[in-house]
Parts: structure tokens; sequence; C-alpha cells
């Protein structure tokens, strides 16, 4: 009866990964065929002809490089300034006793309870304001830090055993040495985790990017592709193309960082 069960188990979490793999696989299949072949009936997965003209197509056909060296700096510099700012709000969050410090912190997990679509508007006009309109910065500093972000480096931060916190400050460490020195470079398991989850976010945010840039030379990949896919209404093959060669970086990323990525998702968890 248990190996009964554990191979039920194994069969439905099999079943899962088809049903989750299988769109991705359809794309890629459909990046690689040719025009007589992309709506042959029956459907094949594995192409007869692989045409690999077609990611040169859509490279050469749009700005494609243009759209990724925007969205590499955006990720990247949003990367840095959400690890560092989250970081040093959760260990202060975690390691210091000032006034109202519970009420901040409800105040980061009320901020994590409100979609982005929510306000959309009102961060729109703070960048029209601000005169960011149009601007990689207008897409980037609105979403400097997250309340999940400051919630996960606060959880970290609070299974260091206080012990040494306390060694640190004997050997006459500054709140501020002791945060980049001590403290920093053992939760690295949990900033590995937060690099995963801010790439993923960056790079495939649409919404955001979408209202703030107007010009094509400053649009994302994500956007880019949303207009090529008008660009390209009959050719779903370069629209596969250019939608694998998105999810590539991901992936890179995610292999990259897995090692740690568990560690760093359940640190601090019993806290």
């Amino acid at each position: 009866m248990r190996i009964l069960k554990r191979y039920t188990l194994y069969a439905f979490l099999a079943a899962a990964a088809v049903v989750a793999v299988f769109p991705f696989l359809w794309l890629l299949s459909t990046s690689f065929k040719g025009a007589e072949e992309l709506f042959a009936f029956p459907p094949t997965l594995i192409p007869a002809h692989f045409i690999f003209e077609n990611y040169s197509g859509v490279w050469n056909a749009v700005p494609f490089s243009t759209y990724t060296i925007n969205s590499v700096i955006i990720a990247v510099v949003s990367i840095v300034l959400n690890v560092l700012l989250s970081s040093l709000a959760g260990f202060a969050l975690a390691r210091w006793n000032f006034r109202y410090r519970e009420l901040f912190f409800v105040l980061v997990l009320g901020a994590m309870m409100i979609p982005k679509e929510v306000i959309i508007i009102p961060l729109y006009t703070t960048v029209l304001k601000m005169k960011m309109a149009d601007t990689l910065a207008g897409v980037i500093l609105p979403f400097a830090v997250e309340g999940f972000a400051i919630f996960m480096m606060r959880q970290a931060f609070l299974s260091i055993p206080k012990e040494i916190e306390e060694a640190g400050i004997i050997d006459g460490a500054s709140p501020l040495r002791l945060w980049w020195s001590v403290m920093v470079p053992m939760t690295r398991p949990t900033i590995a985790t937060l690099i995963i989850f801010t790439f993923i976010g960056t790079w495939g945010d649409f919404l955001w990017p979408l209202v703030v840039l107007k010009s094509s030379e400053h649009f994302t990949l994500q956007v880019g592709l949303s207009y090529m896919t008008g660009t390209f209404v009959d050719n779903y093959r370069y629209v596969a193309a250019g939608a694998v060669l998105a999810v590539i970086p991901v992936l890179v990323v995610f292999l990259l960082m897995q090692k740690h990525f568990e560690r760093g998702l359940f640190a601090g968890s019993t806290k």
C-alpha cells in the first residue's frame, strides 16, 4: 500500500510537471518551425525541419539588443537598490529597539498587501511631477525597495544568534560596519533568493514600463515584445523566438542561484 501511494504521488507530480512545462515546450517548438508547418494539422511538437533563421530574423527586425540592454539596466539597478535598502531596513527592524518599531513593521506588511495596479495612477502622477516620465529612472525608483524584500531580510536577520551581534559590538564595530561585515555575509542565501525574485519581477514586468515609457529607444524587452506582436501579427514564429530569447536570462539567473534558493526561502521562518 505504501509503495502504491508513493507511485501515485510520483505520477501526480509528473503530470503536474508536464502541464507546467508544456506551454514553454510548445513555444520553443513554434520558434523553430517554418511557415508551412506552423498551422499543420495535426500539430507536431518536434519540428520536421529546424528553422534557426527565426531567431536571427527577430533580432534584426526590431531593435532587440536595445530592448535587452534596457531590461538588463533596469534589472541590475533594481536588484542592487532592493538588496541594499531592504537589508538596511530589515536590519533596523530586526536588531534595533526604537519607538514605533512594530508599527513600522505592520506598515511594511500592509504595503505587501496592496496590488501594484491600485497605485499605478498616483505613482505615474508622481513620476510626471518629478520629470522622470519616459526614463529608465522612472521605471526603477518607484519600486527601488519593496515590502516583501524588507520582510525577507528582517526574518533572515532575526535567525542570526544574538551572540554574534554582541561579539561584533564588543570588537568595536559601528552599526553600519556590523550590518555590512557581520550580518550581511550571514544572510547570503536570503539575498540570493531576493536576487532571483527581484530579477524575475523586474525582467517580466510589463504594466509599469508600458505606462512610463513612450519612446522606443527606452522600451524594455517585455514592452518591445508586445509591440513586436503587433508588427508580426501573422508571423508567430518571430513572436515565439522573441519570447524564448526573453525567457533565457531568467533561466540562467535561476540556475546560477538555485543552490541558495531553498535555504534562503525558509531562512528565519521559525521566528
